[in-house]
């Protein structure tokens, strides 16, 4: 099965340049629109119903106080070219803006735009714009 993995793998990555590997925690739901230039940390974990557009990194800090990893909860929509970085804590019911830089911790019920992020409440922030959401 690792092997099948593996070649699936590269030619998903060679066809649409997406970096995904088999050791990221992902829970149901994941959704990737426009499937093109996307990168994720190995060490990553994402939650359910998670939407993730074109050009987003979600990647790692490997020195000072954020070192690590992102962890996302559920019902996250990640928009065009966002990156996420460090070992930073996003809440569920979450919007990240297209171009958003998030690298600090957002509560849920929240959007996030902008570089540096500025983080917004609202309540049903993603509501409507989950694709594929599993129960």
């Amino acid at each position: 099965m690792q092997l099948v993995y593996r070649l699936l793998f590269r030619w998903c990555r060679q066809r649409n340049f997406i970096e995904l590997s088999h050791q990221t925690v992902i829970g149901g739901g994941l959704y990737i629109g426009h499937p093109y230039c996307i990168t994720i940390n190995p060490q990553a974990v994402i939650g359910r119903n998670v939407n993730i557009h074109r050009g987003v990194v979600i990647g790692q800090e490997n020195r000072g106080k954020r070192k690590g990893a992102p962890t996302l909860g559920d019902d996250i929509w990640i928009g065009i070219n966002a990156s996420i970085v460090g070992g930073v804590k996003v809440g569920n019911d979450v919007m990240i803006a297209p171009g958003a830089f998030v690298n600090r911790d957002v509560p849920s019920h929240s959007v996030v735009i902008g570089n540096p992020c500025i983080i917004k409440h609202k309540d049903h922030a993603t509501e409507g714009y989950i694709n594929h959401k599993s129960q």
